[in-house]
């Protein structure tokens, strides 16, 4: 009858309980396998003879009341005809781990909404072991998927984002029709991105159709030759960047320039005569000290959207617009360079775009001018963003979920950790707790994937016939 118990507690299946003991605060189960799971090769299931024995191991369950509680058992080496001695399944453990398989679904489960060190606590383990955890957790959800994680990649995401102090990077992809993360690495680079391009076979490399990044070059020219079939879109988000940080080096400028002006002058007293050198009219004096004082503290009004600007910052915009010169010029091309990208159809940018360019080149004003060149190398790109309606936001997202898990966690010291971790975190493999239907959660989450590819197709469709009606 305990055992039977037992048995049920512990979610126990295809094993055999052969006794309980008490040792201090834990308990200790003697656990067997069923016969005909004995001796089984833990690769591929095959039933083998048996090589040697191993010394008594125990793995840690799911905890009983207030009591740690462990599963003990002698297991033997088999000899595969196709792996070679290996140390035999057995059917509450993963293989190679010495915690059981609820044991592990649990502590993945609370990895994903906590730090690790809270994981540690609540689950009474050494923290480092939590990333290994993480780790076999998410290459059994890979296994039990069906199909790899990079079938049926149509448009990606590329993109690196910082993981510690240094200049130590990762290197993501995302796929944008499923909204999740499906690679990262350590590192960034043409060698680092050969990696995930070299884990595709020739068949899923021609199936992308886009991919979506930054202006790096090496990235475009290493897709282009890798990935025939696909093509680039310029991230919205990185342009109108560019263009915000020539706006706010014109406004350094322009306010140490007015600042210069102004402390060299001097107001002219009511003295006859002819003025000296730096005297000028009290009036001229107090517009150079007027024109300081509104180019100050006018970064965030300039940068931020018309319709999230604050009362203060549409006042402070209002004085820039009153006092005219190169700032408001700059601030002005940056708005319609936006506009371009809110465009209903691609003909509509490019002609958008077109006049841009076209005020932006002959304009005088050197970090705009910079601008202008890079966005004109990058024209079809740029216009491919709104024809598709895609850009870099959804791995933006995802960069912010990194950095979170990051700044939860303190830090990684291990780096197959940390993206173990990532990919149970912001893939689509999510894993469930012991007590909950996994068939169930997947097939959620698959009619999830089919809704939303459903929905791109659609909106895809609509796009491309409103552009051949225009």
């Amino acid at each position: 009858r305990m055992a039977k118990i037992l048995r049920y507690v512990l979610a126990l299946v295809k094993t055999v309980v052969e006794g309980v003991t008490i040792e201090g605060d834990a308990i200790v189960v003697s656990v067997r396998p069923h016969r005909r799971g004995r001796l089984r090769c833990p690769v591929c299931g095959r039933r083998c003879e048996c090589h040697d024995h191993e010394p008594t191991r125990r793995w840690r369950a799911m905890d009983l009341a207030r009591s740690k509680c462990f599963l003990e058992y002698r297991p033997a080496r088999v000899t595969c005809p196709e792996h070679g001695v290996r140390v035999e399944r057995v059917p509450w453990a993963r293989h190679g781990s010495r915690y059981t398989r609820d044991f592990e679904d649990w502590v993945a489960c609370l990895a994903v909404r906590c730090c690790v060190s809270a994981v540690s606590r609540i689950a009474r383990v050494e923290w480092h072991s939590v990333g290994g955890i993480c780790g076999r957790v998410y290459d059994e959800i890979e296994a039990q998927r069906g199909v790899g994680r990079f079938d049926g990649l149509r448009r990606i995401g590329i993109d690196e984002t910082s993981y510690k102090k240094g200049h130590k990077y990762l290197t993501v992809v995302v796929d944008h029709d499923r909204g999740c993360l499906v690679w990262a690495h350590e590192g960034y680079g043409k060698d680092v991105l050969s990696l995930f391009l070299d884990e595709l076979t020739r068949e899923q490399r021609r199936a992308i159709e886009v991919v979506t990044a930054d202006g790096a070059r090496w990235i475009k020219s290493l897709v282009r030759r890798r990935c025939p079939n696909a093509r680039w879109v310029m991230d919205p988000f990185h342009v109108v960047e560019w263009m915000n940080d020539a706006l706010d080096e014109v406004r350094r400028e322009e306010w140490r320039v007015a600042k210069a002006r102004a402390a060299s002058v001097v107001p002219r007293t009511g003295r006859r005569g002819r003025p000296r050198a730096g005297e000028v009219a009290p009036e001229v004096a107090e517009g150079l000290r007027a024109r300081v004082s509104t180019i100050k503290n006018s970064r965030y009004a300039l940068v931020r959207n018309p319709e999230d600007l604050t009362g203060s910052q549409r006042a402070k915009l209002a004085e820039l617009k009153k006092a005219g010169g190169h700032l408001f010029a700059a601030w002005d091309l940056k708005e319609d360079l936006r506009a371009v990208f809110r465009a209903g159809t691609a003909d509509e940018a490019e002609d958008l775009l077109d006049g841009w360019l076209h005020r932006a080149a002959y304009c005088k004003i050197g970090p705009v001018v910079a601008v202008e060149k890079k966005v004109r190398r990058r024209r079809a790109d740029v216009v491919a963003a709104v024809a598709l309606g895609i850009g870099n936001g959804r791995v933006e997202s995802i960069n912010n979920k990194i950095k979170v898990t990051v700044r939860m966690g303190y830090g990684f010291r291990n780096t197959d950790n940390l993206v173990a971790l990532l990919m149970l975190r912001c893939s689509d493999g999510q894993p469930a707790l012991p007590w909950e239907d996994r068939g169930e959660e997947r097939r959620k989450a698959n009619e999830r994937r089919r809704r939303d590819r459903e929905r791109d197709r659609k909106r895809r469709r609509g796009k491309v016939a409103r552009n051949k009606d225009n």
